[in-house]
């Protein structure tokens, strides 16, 4: 029998040489079909760096684009659109985490020209806006139902290390509901331009005027959902501008206060000193997070904080707040904190057990209900 996820063993972590749920994988795991093949590919991997690492990731992407070129010739586009999408899943995992080396940029390339494709053969179609700020512009995906009446919108948030053509899944979800979506690189990653920095909120703020303006959309009606980084970020923008944004689903996300425990502190520091040990690049060039400290810690929160920010009361909208209860990248701390906090009755959560980072061996379950949740808040 082929390999399902669940039947994979539950080993929260960064190890790029096993699959495992809520492991490394867990960014692209859901959107394998061939999980046999995918075992096969990981257990063949010797080392992170471009060279060993790109080639192979791509020469299986190529693979499923030329599959879906020969689909596509035949006249068969739901075979041709799945195709592609696989294509695009494997260069995505091959450019992990951003474009820091000739070769992530040329798979980078590959996944976004594979994506393409596949958005092709979508009903309805992907449209690609383009969001001005400041003088810079950054592209973003938009899909919107037919319908001869306004309908309601989600800004759809990406985070640190997975891109907007791996959330395509999620706009799939916002037109089940009747909703339009509009999914955007996190500022500092594909294409968004804006550097990552606190004052980067601007950009998402653009994103949802963007959505307020288009004639499809009721301006009155505009939620956001954001997922890992992307988590604080919808935090980071409800807080901002409160009287745009209706509803807000954060599947993760950090920090939203600045007192950790000492066991959040560890945990933190050990997760993120696991990532420092990996190069993802040139052999050469930095590891993938820098080195990390208690002081180092501290540091990213007086500067990054909702609580810093004088964000937290200001977040007036309903909330729901989703994670597992061991993830040491945004700890189950913050929701505890965030439901400490605000208007009762307007913040919500839930929280899955023995589950790392942005709960996403359980995204089948929360995925479909943060968008139906999202649909029922913005009819109010």
């Amino acid at each position: 029998m082929p390999k399902k996820v669940s039947d994979f063993p539950h080993k929260p972590g960064e190890n790029p040489f096993i699959v495992a749920r809520g492991g490394f994988y867990r960014r692209w795991l859901q959107m394998i079909d061939d999980l046999d093949l995918f075992e096969e590919i990981v257990m063949s991997l010797t080392s992170t760096i471009d060279e060993k690492w790109v080639p192979i990731w791509r020469e299986v992407g190529k693979k499923y684009e030329n599959l879906g070129d020969s689909a596509e010739l035949r006249g068969n586009e739901k075979e041709a659109r799945s195709f592609f999408l696989q294509a695009k899943t494997y260069y995505s995992i091959g450019r992990f985490p951003a474009e820091v080396s000739p070769l992530k940029t040329q798979v980078s390339e590959d996944c976004v020209r594979a994506y393409k494709k596949a958005c092709k053969h979508i009903i309805p179609a992907i449209q690609e806006l383009e969001i001005h700020c400041e003088g810079l512009t950054i592209k973003a995906h938009f899909r919107t139902p037919e319908s001869t009446t306004k309908v309601p919108a989600v800004l759809v948030m990406c985070g640190a290390d997975v891109f907007k053509e791996d959330r395509g899944w999620a706009s799939d979800m916002a037109l089940d509901e009747g909703m339009a979506a509009l999914v955007m690189d996190a500022p500092g990653t594909g294409e968004n331009p804006f550097p990552w920095e606190p004052e980067s909120v601007k950009a998402w703020e653009a994103a949802i005027n963007t959505l307020m303006k288009r004639p499809e959309i009721d301006s009155n009606r505009v939620g956001a959902l954001g997922v890992s980084r992307g988590g604080y970020s919808v935090l980071q923008l409800a807080g901002t501008a409160p009287n745009k944004v209706k509803a807000v689903v954060a599947i993760a996300g950090h920090p939203f206060h600045n007192s950790p425990s000492e066991q959040d502190m560890a945990l933190i520091v050990k997760t993120r000193n696991e990532r420092a040990q990996l190069k993802f690049g040139d052999q050469n060039g930095p590891t993938w997070v820098p080195h990390w400290s208690p002081e180092k810690e501290n540091e990213i929160s007086k500067s990054w904080s909702l609580q810093s920010l004088g964000l937290v009361e200001k977040i007036s909208m309903p909330i729901l707040l989703i994670n597992g209860d061991t993830d040491g990248l945004a700890p189950v701390s913050n929701i505890h904190f965030m439901l400490e906090h605000g208007v009762p009755g307007l913040r919500s959560a839930k929280i899955y057990k023995d589950s790392g980072h942005c709960a996403f061996e359980h995204n089948s379950e929360w995925g479909p209900a943060s968008f139906k949740w999202l649909a029922e808040n913005l009819r109010k």
